[in-house]
């Protein structure tokens, strides 16, 4: 498939990745021809792969594309990953039997929950071609986890494919020797005009507002179609962008530091609280939650126990939807600040935050550029103290007074 090919079928969703799109086909095609028994080239097709890119460049979406063309029941000769048989639809709706999906919830993949997925694994395909494991965000992988894993990629099992997923800006998160066994299928950041395109023929949104959001999502495909289609999502993003103009008085600090706290509590509530009912309910009702006579008293002893697990899981889900929102919000501010120097230096760079280009020069006549730096540089210190645990209050009010006082 080449560039100036649109994708069709499952790769139609793969953004701005002609190259990779390519690969991917060309592999899918010699996974069918091993399946039927016809010579293949060496190397065509490989059991472990490792999709890197950036925030937003689509790592799982292709990941789950591929799958999806692995176990296509097209007709012989047709390209696989039609879009349209079973196995297609099923696998990108994520219940293909012979597709197995670690979307990691909290801040880690356990070793417990790797293991049971490695046995599972080794068993041959019941319904699909090949045996498929795709794990989200590898780089969340535990040491133990990731040894699991590793024995797995060492000796695969016939007719298993292992699909990881990890950021290209911490590929290394993903042990060398798991690495070293992989392809890998470096994504990069799709262009404006190529998400615009997805939102306007895909998602049926109008053509201005895909191309605003196209052009403030900073390459981020499901970013741009949340802030072209949520409301609270566009509110978030202006709070935030507010946030360097609005800081005259140090009580400012305080007040937008409570802010952006609560907006990011408020944004995991409302993604973990549903789901954490539903979860609870459907664990106490499987525990025998209400049942009478023999064994009842022991079920519930049992239950107990696992309500403890379940709630550990929530907690960290929530902890990391937290993180997530604050880390949207401060890559955000990084762009601002990246804006600023770019138009103070006259640096002939798009901007990251175009629809904010009168606040960019009113920032640029204000503040020396070595200021700016200073205040970049607070808001990616801010990141990492948020990755090594810091508490979210603290590392933000610390974030807005550097910013305040010019670092």
């Amino acid at each position: 498939m080449t560039a100036d090919v649109t994708p069709s079928g499952v790769w139609a969703d793969v953004v701005g990745q002609p190259e990779a799109v390519g690969v991917l086909g060309a592999a899918a095609r010699a996974a069918h021809d091993l399946v039927a028994g016809n010579p293949v080239a060496p190397g065509a097709m490989t059991h472990a792969w490792l999709f890197t890119g950036p925030p937003g460049s689509g790592r799982s979406v292709a990941a789950r594309a591929f799958a999806a063309a692995l176990q296509c029941a097209r007709p012989h000769g047709a390209e696989p990953g039609c879009g349209e048989c079973g196995a297609c639809r099923t696998t990108m709706a994520g219940t293909h039997a012979d597709v197995r999906v670690v979307v990691p919830e909290g801040l880690s993949i356990s070793v417990s929950e790797m293991r049971s997925l490695v046995q599972l694994a080794a068993r041959r395909p019941t319904t699909g071609r090949w045996q498929v494991v795709l794990v989200e965000d590898a780089d969340r992988l535990t040491e133990g986890a990731a040894n699991a894993l590793l024995k797995a990629v060492e000796e695969p099992p016939d007719r298993t494919v292992f699909l990881l997923c990890a950021p290209s800006d911490h590929p290394e998160d993903v042990s060398v020797t798991i690495r070293s066994r992989c392809r890998v299928i470096a994504l990069r950041t799709p262009s404006a005009e190529a998400i615009a395109d997805v939102l306007h023929r895909r998602d049926g949104l109008d053509e201005e507002t895909a191309r605003w959001a196209a052009s403030v999502c900073g390459g981020h495909v499901g970013r741009a179609r949340r802030l072209a289609t949520d409301p609270s999502a566009r509110s978030r993003r202006e709070a935030v962008l507010a946030a360097p103009l609005g800081l005259r008085r140090l009580s400012d600090v305080f007040d937008r530091a409570d802010d952006l706290v609560k907006a990011a509590e408020a944004e995991a509530a409302a993604v973990s609280g549903a789901l954490d009912e539903a979860e609870r309910q459907a664990l106490e009702t499987a525990m025998g939650a209400g049942g009478t006579g023999k064994g009842t008293a022991s079920a519930t002893r049992g239950a107990k126990g696992a309500l403890k697990d379940l709630e550990k899981r929530q907690k960290s889900r929530a902890t990391r939807t937290q993180r997530d929102a604050l880390d949207r919000a401060l890559v955000d501010l990084a762009g601002f600040y990246r804006d600023v120097l770019v138009t103070a230096t006259g640096a002939q760079a798009a901007l990251t935050h175009p629809d904010r280009a009168d606040d960019v020069v009113r920032a640029a006549r204000h503040w020396r550029p070595e200021t700016v730096l200073r205040r970049l540089e607070a808001v990616l210190a801010c990141r990492e103290a948020l990755e090594r645990n810091v508490k979210p209050r603290i590392a933000i009010e610390a974030l807005l007074t550097a910013l305040h006082t010019g670092g």
